[in-house]
């Protein structure tokens, strides 16, 4: 079976869509006025988010490649249909919504799809693969009328909230450097095959991309499973990681809708590492050098050199102030006009209030805290990056300044750069039109 839609699915959405108002249209909800979900994905991620979704929703259906998982999640949820296909729950009407919580790869053909079918979507950070699939999914939702929520979860966080709301309103002063973390990119793959677990459909799980040797360390490894660092399925903890701490500074800074005007690094070119069983990779693995900087059209310079793991650090003429998961702190000549926000360390609470935001928006039909533009914007700062390293290692030359055109998205001074805006899809799994 094809991942795609049918001709005749597809017309019919395209065609709904064609006369469709351009504000988000108004759809029932679920009995009790519950939305009534379906999960793409069962995870450990999905498994994290479900004490949220279970006090706001009622989860109808599971699907995962894996038919053994989808059936433990479901029956554990009481949930009726669990399959291996997520399109068959697509298909049924009474779902409202959808939880997009499978690996990096998938995410746009997922959403897109889901955009088609009318539901309404959750969709896990990073928000697309490449730039290119980032863009596709912000015009499906769009032109689809959906309610879509990016799992950037530390934008509903209080002291995420209270610290970028005071970068913005300037304690600092103007802003002229922001520090963030030097987060890895992806390495390629080199794994022994292994025997597949019954039930597991591999060549589906590898989707779009080239499929790779099946090895269990790639697939499910609990939090922190190998694919995260690899690049046929992921950007590294670049995308990862850094979709979070990058959204602190676009954030801050008010560049929800844009970007930077320029970028290069600093360093030797980019040279590629393998991962493989001894180096399985990882959320902590791969290279993490040359060094990027970005500059944004106001002279503000984005530094990948030391800022926190989930946030960053905001320096101005007054001092400097790091804002990251849970929590912010300022210098200690800067005087803040209010207290921190004392939090605990973990993240159930602003994930529940960010589960929440995005239910109630299913009912008011209006935009969430981090809507699709948002989640296409900060994973857009992350492939940029990855993009300029990727770049050195073609050229073989450090220190070109690459132009980057916001609007158009598109480099306007490489053409080296610009092949990394997109990907190579398998037949059958191309990136569908909107």
């Amino acid at each position: 079976m094809h991942p795609r839609p049918s001709r005749r699915r597809f017309l019919s959405a395209s065609a709904a869509a064609a006369t469709a108002p351009l504000f988000i249209p108004s759809r029932g909800c679920g009995s009790n006025d519950r939305p009534v979900l379906g999960i793409i994905g069962a995870g450990t991620r999905a498994s994290q988010l479900l004490p949220s979704l279970t006090k706001l929703a009622r989860i109808a259906a599971v699907a995962d490649v894996s038919l053994p998982r989808a059936e433990a999640m479901a029956k554990g949820l009481k949930a009726d249909q669990a399959v291996q296909d997520y399109r068959r729950l697509l298909d049924r009407k009474e779902i409202d919504a959808v939880v997009i919580a499978t690996p990096l790869h998938w995410h746009a053909l997922c959403c897109i799809h889901a955009a088609q079918a009318g539901k309404d979507i959750y969709c896990e950070k990073p928000l697309a693969y490449t730039i290119q699939e980032g863009r596709r999914v912000v015009e499906a939702v769009r032109k689809h009328g959906r309610v879509f929520q990016t799992g950037l979860q530390q934008r509903s966080g209080r002291a995420e909230r209270d610290g970028c709301r005071l970068v913005r309103e300037g304690i600092l002063g103007t802003v002229t450097r922001v520090s963030a973390h030097a987060y890895a990119s992806p390495m390629d793959p080199r794994f022994p095959g292994q025997p597949l677990p019954e039930g597991l459909d591999w060549d589906r799980w590898c989707g779009p991309a080239e499929p790779t040797a099946f090895h269990a360390s790639i697939w499910d490894n609990q939090s922190n499973p190998a694919w995260v660092a690899l690049r046929p399925f992921s950007g590294g903890a670049m995308t990862d990681w850094g979709a979070h701490g990058l959204d602190m500074a676009q954030w801050a800074l008010g560049m929800d809708a844009s970007g930077p005007e320029e970028l290069w690094v600093e360093g030797s070119p980019f040279e590629p590492q393998v991962s493989t069983p001894e180096q399985p990779g990882g959320r902590q693995k791969g290279p993490t050098t040359p060094r990027v900087v970005m500059r944004y059209g106001s002279g503000v310079i984005l530094d990948f050199s030391g800022g926190p793991r989930f946030g960053v650090q905001f320096t101005g003429p007054k001092g400097s102030m790091t804002v990251q998961r849970n929590r912010y702190s300022a210098t200690p000549n800067l005087v803040l006009p209010e207290e921190p926000a004392l939090v605990t360390e973990d993240m159930t609470d602003s994930t529940f209030a960010h589960c929440q935001n995005w239910v109630e928006c299913i009912r008011s039909r209006s935009e969430p805290v981090a809507g699709v533009e948002i989640g296409h914007r900060t994973t857009s700062i992350a492939h940029l990056a990855n993009i300029a390293r990727w770049t050195t290692g073609v050229t073989g030359r450090v220190g070109d300044k690459l132009q980057w055109d916001a609007t158009a998205e598109q480099f306007t001074t490489s053409a080296e750069a610009n092949v990394f805006l997109t990907r190579q899809y398998r037949s059958g799994y191309e990136l569908p039109a909107v």
